[in-house]
């Protein structure tokens, strides 16, 4: 065992003890974490139109802060944009987080010295929960890569603004810059195509043993190297041993990954905002992420069938329940409150909390009243593969209303296959019974026959990467909308598809 090794795997043990002192206080972290936020941001524009002096409770609290969107905040931080101080959070944010916003065009999120602090420590965190948990530190050794977006910045009003990846990689403590990868020249190149060209370039002949990213541009950089090489990852990189991933669901990729990697490799699921850290995997032996209940952030939960009625009961930890989809809503120290995320989740632990994320409040397919949800999409995808020959690169669903020929209507799935199965009636059947059984109202308005079995549109090889480059999101932290209810995302597949409905 090298000396690095070494230092890691006690590091790993302390902060596995200091994670165990609020995983075995939850109600009184986030009590206490709700008390200081109110607190510290009481003399701020936002905490003196709501009333912060005196806010004690939860209830209190509720009715003074209403639940928004980032449209419903833009007004506070348009001032902060412009250089305003105390506005959201006391002085001004060390950055802005550019993101794309779907109806507001560009979204400036405020991070702060105290939020970009714990941030970086929920990702550093991750991993010596796993080296801890599994005694594998070996990895530490070789070299690491992130696919992330470039870490270069802009300046605005004296704040600097830049991608949430970029901003976090000015953080990567200094004995891990050794063993970084790529080089800071090729990490700020924009063109997604030429920067994962180049990553190839400069890690076909290292030893990876860390990879992190989003899994469909991971995928993207194994199938260059697979091509390149002709050889598995696993083969590639004989010390691979760890892959780090956030945004998606893992799950449709894994058959696809592990026939480029050749072997399995252990993996990390992370939950990442610009807006916060929220979670990480903690365990290798049980899906779900801990909820990061000591990491500035306030927690409260809308039950998603709820949300969109007047006033939508707000509820805490305490009272959450399993399995329920809830709507995530968030109050942080980088000076949003009662912000609405749009992000669901699900609790599949009460002690400790722990998470998976279902889909987006947004997203999801409700065009008959069926309310189909991201998690319901994947889990049917996953059974589909296990119960088949098929393998998948990347999917989305969307409901056909006015089909052709006076048809029934139908969710249509539009797929792009590594693999299409040998037999694609099997295949439909399994995706269609697996949404049947996990959604009820979708199961009667196929048995009362107002919908008709779903159907594929197959998508050619790269189809998914070359619409996401024509509409200027490839790569990055850029993510293929995986349902919507309507048709925009499967409309502008159209020039990509392989043939009409299957």
């Amino acid at each position: 065992m090298s000396l690095k090794s070494f230092a890691a795997k006690i590091f790993a043990k302390n902060i596995a003890k200091k994670t165990a002192e609020w995983v075995n206080n939850p109600i009184q972290t986030q009590e206490k974490v709700f008390q200081s936020l109110i607190a510290t941001a009481k003399n701020t524009d936002f905490g003196k139109d709501h009333h912060f002096s005196n806010i004690i409770t939860h209830a209190q609290f509720v009715e003074n802060v209403p639940i928004r969107d980032y449209e419903e905040l833009k007004g506070y931080v348009e001032k902060v944009v412009a250089g305003q101080k105390d506005v959201l959070w006391p002085g001004k944010p060390a950055y802005f987080a550019k993101t794309s916003g779907t109806t507001s065009g560009v979204k400036y999120i405020p991070i702060t010295h105290e939020s970009i602090k714990y941030q970086v420590e929920a990702s550093r965190n991750a991993i010596l929960n796993y080296i801890h948990e599994t005694g594998n530190a070996d990895f530490v050794n070789g070299k690491m890569i992130f696919l992330q977006g470039s870490p270069e910045m802009k300046e605005k009003n004296g704040i600097k603004i830049g991608r949430l990846s970029g901003i976090s990689a000015h953080y990567v403590p200094n004995y891990l810059q050794k063993n970084r990868l790529p080089s800071w020249e090729t990490n700020c190149l924009e063109d997604w195509d030429t920067k994962v060209n180049k990553i190839v370039e400069e890690t076909v002949n290292e030893n990876m043993t860390v990879i992190a990213g989003i899994p469909s541009w991971v995928q993207m950089y194994f199938e260059k190297l697979n091509k390149k090489t002709d050889k598995k990852i696993g083969d590639l990189f004989k010390n691979f041993q760890l892959f780090i991933y956030g945004g998606v669901n893992y799950e449709p990729y894994r058959a696809k990954f592990e026939n480029l990697i050749g072997r399995r490799v252990d993996s990390i699921e992370l939950f990442p905002a610009s807006e916060g850290f929220f979670a990480y995997q903690n365990s290798q032996k049980e899906n779900g992420m801990l909820l990061l209940l000591n990491s500035g952030i306030f927690y409260e939960f809308v039950k998603a069938d709820e949300f969109f009625v007047e006033n939508p009961k707000r509820i805490t930890l305490k009272d959450v329940k399993l399995g329920v989809n809830y709507v995530m809503i968030i109050s942080t120290n980088a000076g949003l409150w009662a912000y609405n995320l749009g992000d669901t989740i699900q609790f599949i632990s009460l002690k400790p909390f722990k998470i998976i994320v279902s889909g987006r409040i947004k997203h999801f397919i409700s065009a008959f009243g069926e309310h189909v949800i991201g998690k319901e999409v994947e889990e049917a995808m996953k059974q589909a593969i296990e119960g088949t020959d098929a393998s998948i690169n990347e999917f989305t669903v969307a409901p056909q209303i006015n089909p052709e020929e006076k048809e029934l209507p139908f969710h249509e799935w539009l797929i792009e296959f590594e693999r299409p199965p040998s037999d694609i009636k099997k295949f439909i059947a399994i995706l269609d019974e697996s949404l049947q059984q996990q959604n009820t109202y979708y199961f009667d308005l196929i048995e009362g026959k107002i919908l008709q079995t779903l159907k594929i549109t197959e998508i050619k090889k790269d189809g998914f990467q070359e619409y996401m480059k024509s509409i200027g999101k490839l790569g990055g932290q850029n993510k293929v909308q995986r349902l919507s209810n309507d048709r925009k995302v499967a409309d502008g597949l159209r020039s990509w598809s392989i043939m009409k409905n299957s």
